[in-house]
């Protein structure tokens, strides 16, 4: 529980999904057996629906090089033929290449999605932009854009579907045409099948919470932007739907341009 990779954007700081969150990374030590008893109860029932495994903590944080809990859980996926989508921001997950093929490969693909996904492993990474310099300001220590995607193509290589989830896009700064243009066309070219983007979201008002500490970010380095943020959040968590839906639109007009799917899986 919790990030090392301290992104100054994450939702969960100040959300309702951050309420049981401790002050300091923490391990599951017990997952693997929380999910060994889970998972085979619903194989016995034949309930092969698609585990999102780093939907809010990344799976491959540094300590989990010597913890090696998501490997075992990952042992675990594979022993009961589970599909899986893995979203991290790590390189760490090359270490688990081998095993993420075994799933990929021998997974048993709900009903509905088998004339549509033809993998067991969905292998996806996240970024809210590729400008190495923005980057260092809002994920600190998580690895760089740029190794992310020499990750994603390395898996790409391997056979995966491999994929981008562009979350958040941060307003003013890597939402416009020019940026997601880039974003989108680099996702592309390191081997991604696909791009799913996502708006920034901003909760709370402790010194912690992703607003105050969003809003510390633009002050030191973007001032000029924060009349225009705020604009757009008005006093929500989210930005308006208007400003959602142009940026939807335009991340599809773009990877229609780039032939790349904005979904996941293709109708």
């Amino acid at each position: 529980m919790g990030c090392s990779f301290n992104c100054v954007y994450c939702y969960i700081h100040g959300s309702k999904y951050g309420e049981q969150i401790p002050s300091q990374l923490t391990a599951k030590i017990n997952a693997p057996e929380i999910l060994y008893r889970q998972l085979k109860n619903r194989a016995r029932k034949k309930e092969y629906g698609i585990i999102a495994l780093g939907s809010a903590t990344d799976p491959y944080l540094p300590p989990e090089e010597n913890l090696k809990i998501t490997r075992e859980l990952l042992k675990i996926i594979h022993r009961f033929h589970f599909p899986l989508n893995l979203l991290t921001k790590s390189t760490l997950i090359s270490r688990d290449l081998e095993l993420l093929k075994k799933i990929d490969n021998s997974a048993h693909l709900p009903p509905d999605l088998m004339s549509h996904l033809k993998h067991g492993a969905i292998i996806s990474f996240s970024f809210s932009t590729v400008n190495e310099k923005v980057a260092a300001i809002f994920e600190p220590d998580a690895p760089s854009p740029w190794e992310r995607l020499e990750t994603m193509q390395k898996f790409k290589e391997e056979g995966f579907t491999t994929g981008a989830c562009l979350m958040p896009i941060l307003p003013f700064i890597s939402d416009s045409e020019d940026q997601l243009d880039i974003m989108i066309k680099s996702v592309k070219e390191y081997g991604g099948d696909f791009v799913l983007p996502g708006a920034l979201t901003l909760f709370g008002d402790k010194p912690s919470d992703c607003r105050v500490r969003y809003y510390e970010a633009l002050e030191e380095h973007f001032p000029e932007l924060i009349p225009k943020t705020k604009s757009i959040f008005t006093s929500k968590s989210y930005p308006s739907s208007k400003y959602q839906i142009k940026i939807y639109n335009m991340v599809a007009d773009i990877a229609k341009k780039h032939r790349i799917r904005s979904k996941i899986i293709s109708e």
